[in-house]
């Protein structure tokens, strides 16, 4: 029988590789793979286990797909990806609608698991996390303009108040000639914009070769014929060399943008948090990549709350932010997760307290995106074009300081040329709506 299947993938960018992957596995084993998971005999759930909020979507995705099995309308659930993983006995007890629940090891396994569960088995399946395949085939689900190309698995950092080394494993750097084969052929099927991402990109190679490898393959990455933007996410900051700057700095395809999670400021917290540096170190750190890189524009996170963080300390990081005037900043609570070290911790913070610095940071954020914006006012951009929006009835697209599904978009309007999804016309700058510039294209 020709088994479709639906997959929904929730979380980051490295989690909907691996849902890819998952795809061209039961693609190769003759399923028939569906958009609509109302299509499908078999839906898999690939979740997000990372913080509370991301635990509460999955599992809210599952409880709504049990809707569609009760009605008969599909007949299967697999539960696979973080939760999963993390939740190994409680899933398949807690919710009922799940049919299978395999951790991350067993991803090579997918195809024989839909079978036994659509023949009506119950399956439970968790190897080893370094059994999860590197290499593969891959199903793209992003536009056929851009892809993210994922070089590592796993995390080493372990910072107190994160599972994700204990959800994904140990660190492992895949083979360069590895990666570059699966870059060209991305190339091939007309890629122009390539997201570099890891658990920790800059950590990229040490274990292959006991020193940080990441700016050796991006050069190596500027090489491929047909790439336009490389952009490179999820930096950590100790990990950022000279070489590494450099390299951004000179290599005409790799974008004057940079992820680099620095989650606080302060000497102590970040102590506490099992990371290093301080206001002053982090500081040299940016000025250094702004006096080198021009134009670039810095995405950064921030955790407040986090256990013992005084008000003073919390002054110190909203300072920082205010200082550094960073283009892309999300700042979020500190989430309490179960199994971290910093969950056992004392002195940890209200959620009230936590929420209402998190949006004393943002609030700040808002005035400097109205500032970037009114800025770019009467420029030319170059914007990578994404499609036309019927409501706005203007079309939509990308800057180099947008990286996808994180950050916001140009909305601009056309003449008589109408371009296509995945060209890059150059945008005049009039106005902006709330953080996101609007003009129209300039005629070439």
């Amino acid at each position: 029988m020709n088994y479709k299947v639906g997959i929904v993938s929730l979380g980051c960018a490295k989690n909907q590789v691996d849902a890819e992957m998952l795809l061209f596995t039961l693609k190769n084993k003759g399923f028939t793979i569906v958009n609509d998971p109302a299509d499908a005999d078999a839906v898999i759930v690939n979740t997000c286990g990372f913080i509370e909020s991301a635990k509460q979507e999955s599992i809210d995705e599952i409880i709504e797909l049990g809707k569609l099995k009760q009605e008969g309308t599909i007949k299967a659930i697999i539960v696979t990806g973080c939760l999963a993983e993390r939740y190994q006995s409680e899933l398949t007890k807690q919710l009922y609608e799940v049919d299978a629940a395999i951790g991350i090891g067993a991803n090579s396994m997918i195809a024989d698991v839909v079978l036994k569960v659509l023949e009506g088995n119950k399956v439970k399946l968790f190897p080893e996390k370094n059994k999860l395949p590197l290499e593969g085939g891959r199903v793209i689900s992003t536009p056929p303009y851009t892809a993210y190309l994922k070089i590592a698995e796993g995390c080493d950092n372990c910072c107190t108040y994160c599972a994700i080394p204990l959800i994904r494993g140990h660190f492992r750097s895949r083979q360069p000639d590895d990666v570059i084969k699966e870059a060209e052929m991305l190339a091939k099927r007309g890629v122009k914009e390539l997201n570099v991402i890891a658990q920790d990109t800059t950590r990229y190679g040490e274990d292959l070769f006991g020193e940080p490898y990441l700016a050796k393959l991006l050069k190596r990455l500027c090489q491929i014929d047909g790439f336009k933007w490389i952009r490179v996410l999820y930096c950590y900051p100790d990990r950022i060399t000279d070489e590494l700057i450099d390299t951004m700095a000179n290599e005409e395809k790799i974008v004057n943008y940079i992820d680099i999670p620095l989650q606080h400021c302060n000497g102590e917290v970040l102590k506490n948090m099992n990371r290093h540096g301080d206001r002053e170190s982090l500081t040299r750190l940016l000025n250094k990549i702004k006096a080198k890189i021009p134009d670039v524009v810095i995405r950064t996170t921030f955790i407040c709350g986090f256990p013992g963080e005084t008000d003073e300390q919390f002054e110190e990081l909203a300072e920082f932010a205010a200082d550094m005037r960073f283009q892309r900043l999300g700042c979020f609570p500190y989430s309490r997760e179960e199994d971290t070290k910093a969950a056992q911790m004392p002195n940890q913070i209200d959620e009230d307290i936590k929420q209402k610095r998190a949006e004393i940071i943002m609030e700040h954020q808002q005035s400097v995106m109205a500032d970037y914006c009114e800025g770019l006012v009467g420029k030319d951009i170059e914007v990578l074009v994404e499609g036309y929006d019927r409501l706005a009835e203007c079309y939509f697209g990308r800057t180099y300081a947008d990286a996808p599904e994180v950050d916001g978009c140009v909305f601009f309007t056309c003449g008589e040329n109408k371009p296509k999804a995945g060209d890059f016309i150059k945008v005049k700058i009039n106005d902006y709506t709330g953080c996101d510039p609007v003009g129209e294209a300039v005629l070439q």
